[in-house]
């Protein structure tokens, strides 16, 4: 760990580049509010920072700028505390109340906040399915041979599918059904249906297995989307228009986000930053900053910011970290209801 003197120098070098996005040389850095050594000081200490590996010299610049190691450090020890003001929470709060109806509602709402107020994108982690059950599965013909399957969870959301049968059911068969759906599906948790529960649920139809069989492989595709823990971008094309960030690599790391779940069930602690420096996560001058929400204090799910590595991340961090605990809060406080 550099001596303090250093570690002032380097957080004042990092301050200035987050606002200004250049180098920033020892004249600059020299010249800040209580920065009192002289520049040939500073130079000596921003070349034993470089040597340490926090800072780094573009070829065109005799200025320093932050390397991936030098952020990690200023996000541990030196960034400033920022407190949210009464009006930066109301201006959260009005986005997340928008729409209380559904747990994915809030977390929609404060998508759209992360990515408004950032100019970045935001990412989500689907609440897990653990937490849901099936309340309630309906069949409706819509035409004819065409037939509207919903299913309803307990968190309050809905899937519909469109299925096209080989033959109009009769009120005897639809009624049927309903009361299989009703014996087998109510009250059962999502992410407990596999192919092993279909095939049985299919042989048990017997006599109906031909006319309703289709019906059911339906109800079960619904249960899978619900299921699948996938990652959510909203305002990309804050990213894409951005200088700093390859777009190549962010329209790969786009295709494939999906594959960055595993790097958030993994991670530890309730806030994780993670850089693009390799691995899945591959955008170079890019950064992640996920925080967890909870259910009942067990993890659902993360929310988070995708943005350049020059954030202002004493700015972003406490935005992140309100929402996440106000919809910890909000889904919490419905499974205690």
């Amino acid at each position: 760990m550099p001596e303090q003197r250093k570690l002032k120098i380097l957080k004042a070098i990092i301050d200035e580049y987050i606002v200004t996005g250049e180098p920033v040389g020892s004249k600059a850095v020299a010249a800040l509010p209580g920065i009192n050594v002289s520049a040939a000081t500073i130079r000596n200490d921003m070349a034993m920072l470089e040597q340490l590996g926090y800072l780094e010299q573009p070829h065109t610049s005799a200025g320093r700028v932050p390397t991936y190691n030098g952020y990690k450090l200023y996000i541990d020890e030196l960034m400033p505390s920022k407190a949210l003001s009464d009006e930066d929470k109301k201006i959260l709060d009005e986005f997340i109340e928008a729409d209380l109806s559904t747990a994915d509602a809030v977390i929609e709402n404060a998508s759209k906040a992360l990515a408004e107020l950032t100019n970045c994108a935001a990412v989500v982690k689907n609440i897990s399915p653990q937490f849901s059950i099936i309340t309630k599965v309906e069949v409706i013909p819509t035409g004819k041979r065409m037939y509207v399957l919903l299913l309803v969870t307990s968190t309050g959301n809905i899937k519909n599918k469109v299925c096209r049968l080989e033959f109009d059911l009769t009120h005897e068969q639809l009624e049927f059904f309903a009361r299989y759906m009703a014996e087998n599906l109510h009250g059962v948790a999502l992410d407990s249906i596999s192919e092993e529960t279909l095939e049985k649920l299919i042989a048990a139809l017997g006599t109906y297995m031909v006319t309703l069989a289709p019906l059911l492989k339906g109800v079960c595709e619904l249960a899978g989307g619900f299921k699948e823990n996938g990652v959510q971008v909203t305002g990309e094309k804050n990213l894409l228009a951005r200088r700093d960030i390859d777009t190549a690599q962010l329209v790969r790391f786009l295709e494939r986000k999906n594959e960055v779940v595993k790097l958030l069930d993994d991670s530890f602690g309730d806030l994780q930053v993670m850089f693009g420096e390799g691995g899945d996560f591959v955008i170079e001058n890019a950064s992640m900053i996920m925080s967890k929400i909870k259910k009942g204090g067990v993890v659902a799910g993360s929310l988070g910011v995708l943005g350049p590595m020059r954030l202002d991340y004493a700015k972003i961090i406490p935005y992140i970290e309100y929402l996440t605990d106000r919809i910890s809060d909000i889904i919490s406080k419905e499974e205690d209801e």
